[in-house]
């Protein structure tokens, strides 16, 4: 299923993306292993854009492309208000950063369904499987943003 040492990488740095992101989403904010945590997950995807970028580049654009450039929005989204200290930058760093890993996880559906699905099952199930991952993200980041922000 891994067809280059990149594509293996990119599975690599998916993987600690994914139990980093997990890690920092249900864990509490702020504190130190929240921040060291959080650098990982960063690093980890930043990578994982990298090899994105790397891997679907002799293909040509496609929609992959974008998905990786919408992931590297996200957390460009919720790390410059970080390094910045800019007003109210806590809210935008809580939601960008939080809908960096509800998306690494719906990501990782269509990815699967990449491998496993046949052609006719593809689009259905990735659709249900993503919409699903995002719709517990959006209850588990909204529960968290009320008791955060009231």
């Amino acid at each position: 299923m891994i067809h280059s040492t990149t594509g293996l990488i990119h599975t690599i740095f998916a993987l600690l993306a994914m139990v980093l992101g997990g890690v920092v989403l249900l864990k509490t904010k702020g504190n130190r292993t929240h921040i060291r945590i959080g650098y990982a997950y960063v690093v980890c995807m930043l990578a994982l854009n990298g090899t994105a970028f790397a891997i679907y580049n002799f293909g040509g654009f496609s929609i992959f492309h974008g998905f990786a450039l919408i992931s590297l929005g996200a957390l460009l989204g919720g790390m410059i208000p970080v390094i910045r200290k800019s007003k109210n930058w806590y809210p935008k760093h809580f939601y960008f950063m939080n809908w960096s890993v509800v998306g690494l996880y719906s990501a990782f559906w269509a990815e699967t369904g990449t491998r496993l699905l046949e052609g006719r099952h593809f689009w259905w199930v990735v659709a249900l499987a993503s919409f699903g991952t995002a719709m517990v993200g959006m209850v588990i980041i909204n529960r968290k943003a009320k008791q955060l922000f009231g």
